[in-house]
């Protein structure tokens, strides 16, 4: 067995000679890096620190400097011994940086790895030293090397995770917005061999995602193409990161929604439709998440709903309710309350009895499902007299809300249950009339106790909820429940007190 204390006198040993060196003499010096270098590689603890406080740094930095043969195996020390925290102050101090930056012209593969590696440990979480790397024109080197070098993982690697750290950057992206970045990235994400590689190339389109020079240039270089050929590669992938993967890409997709959507016939679009069918749970949840951002055009909405996504949307819901996955529910809902967003949209999914069969999701026990399942039937009645008249007249309904206006461990289901009770009594009536209808409804309502939750409604926080609240409280106020459905409007003219506005 070897003896650590040997390996420590060595390193010590090896650390002197450099130090007491006047010339830089290769023969002489190749051993001790030797030496350096294996403590590094073995993890010696406090091997980093030691060379550091040694005082060879600026050794290192000379020999650098002087275009040794031993730069390469140099840049190599560096770069193990800047994987420790507490030695990169020193090696900035050192002007290694400084140095190393030629190296990355070099066109000995080998010698780039090594300086990337060097290079971005020590700026890595450095924010002033990474504005000097975009000053000093890194960005367009790291794309040049990535397209020189398409099939050299390791070094592939050490570029993505640079342009990663640097994508935050403005400055970063501006220097990218006159390269095709998206063509180099485009090709990477076709040939990434794992997870990981994949995962580090979607958080940098993601970044580079918030420029909308970037983001258009994105669009145009089938960047949204790529992502969806990746995700359906990911059917049946069991890898943490590869699952993460897959949830990602919707949100860049759809930055350049209206290209992707192609008025129902873009490629990507149609992609998403098989998504939605399909049986593998990321891809439907993908799907799900696709359809959500595409439905944030009120004119995409409008043509989808035309080409039927409601119906692919209602059948996946439909496979989730019982002991279903929680995320697909919340997207698939979110699909639907933005696809009801429009008015004539509104008409023609209650015709096509959308409320009907999202009521099947009131079995849910969890909290975000059961939010966003209120959220989409108040968007389903908002100015819809028949949808709120029916949705109002239904018991198994009502008591379920009911249940939820008393949900103590969820605010937010609290709030939208409240709400929703307001909004079916508040959509229940035409706009001037009080009717027989509507004397049904808030009837209804009272029988399910539900005045009390819409009197502490009237007493939010919330603005909005408390003008929602005191509406439907002054229309119920209105109906005489006692005789048989005579609106008290009738006797006297409270339409100033019921309308959008409250005294």
């Amino acid at each position: 067995m070897t003896d650590p204390s040997a390996d420590t006198d060595s390193l010590g040993e090896a650390l002197k000679a450099i130090t007491v060196s006047t010339e830089l003499i290769e023969e002489e010096l190749q051993p001790h890096l030797d030496t350096l270098l294996q403590n590094l590689l073995d993890k010696k603890e406090g091997a980093a620190v030691q060379i550091c406080r040694s005082g060879i740094l600026p050794t290192l930095a000379q020999t650098l400097r002087s275009k040794s043969p031993l730069s390469c195996q140099v840049a190599l020390v560096v770069a193990e011994m800047a994987r420790e925290a507490a030695v990169r102050e020193s090696c900035i101090q050192a002007d290694l940086v400084k140095e190393l930056l030629p190296y990355l012209h070099s066109d000995n593969q080998e010698m780039l790895l090594n300086t990337g590696r060097a290079i971005g440990r020590i700026c890595f979480d450095n924010a002033q030293q990474q504005e000097q790397l975009v000053q000093s024109s890194v960005i367009p080197r790291l794309l040049s090397i990535m397209r020189e070098y398409p099939e050299n993982d390791p070094l592939l690697n050490v570029c993505l995770l640079a342009l990663c750290n640097l994508a935050d950057l403005d400055s970063a992206r501006a220097a990218l917005a006159s390269l095709d970045v998206a063509a180099v990235l485009t090709t990477q994400l076709k040939r990434s061999p794992d997870a990981e590689r994949r995962h580090l190339i979607l958080e940098i389109l993601g970044s580079l995602g918030e420029s909308e020079t970037l983001k258009l240039q994105f669009a145009e270089s089938g960047v949204p193409e790529a992502l969806s050929q990746m995700i359906w590669a990911l059917q049946g992938e069991s890898d943490p990161m590869t699952s993460a993967a897959s949830k990602s890409p919707p949100i860049l997709l759809y930055e350049s929604m209206q290209k992707c959507f192609g008025e129902g016939s873009g490629v990507v679009y149609k992609d998403v439709l098989l998504w939605l069918q399909s049986s593998n749970t990321q891809l439907q949840l993908s799907g799900a998440l696709a359809i959500a951002n595409f439905a944030r055009n009120d004119c995409n909405c409008v043509k989808m709903l035309e080409l039927g996504v409601v119906h692919h949307l209602l059948t996946l819901l439909e496979q989730h309710v019982d002991e279903g996955d929680v995320s697909v529910q919340h997207a698939g809902l979110s699909a639907l309350r933005n696809l009801a967003i429009p008015g004539t949209n509104k008409v023609r999914m209650l015709q096509d009895g959308v409320t009907e069969r999202i009521k099947s999701l009131l079995r849910s026990d969890m909290p975000p499902v059961q939010f966003k399942l209120l959220g989409t039937l108040r968007m389903m009645v908002d100015g819809q007299e028949d949808a709120a008249l029916l949705l109002g007249k239904d018991s198994v309904l009502l008591t379920r809300v009911m249940e939820w206006c008393e949900a103590k461990d969820h605010a937010g289901v609290r709030g939208e249950a409240s709400r929703l009770l307001a909004a079916l009594i508040r959509h229940s009536r035409s706009p001037y009339a009080l009717s027989h209808r509507l004397y049904e409804v808030v009837c209804a309502v009272t029988r399910a106790q539900g005045i009390k939750p819409l009197i502490t409604m009237a007493t939010s926080e919330h603005v909005i909820m408390q003008n929602e609240a005191l509406i439907a409280l002054a229309i119920a106020a209105a109906i005489d429940i006692g005789s048989n459905w005579t609106p008290m409007a009738a006797k006297f003219d409270l339409r100033p007190t019921i309308g959008h506005r409250c005294p």
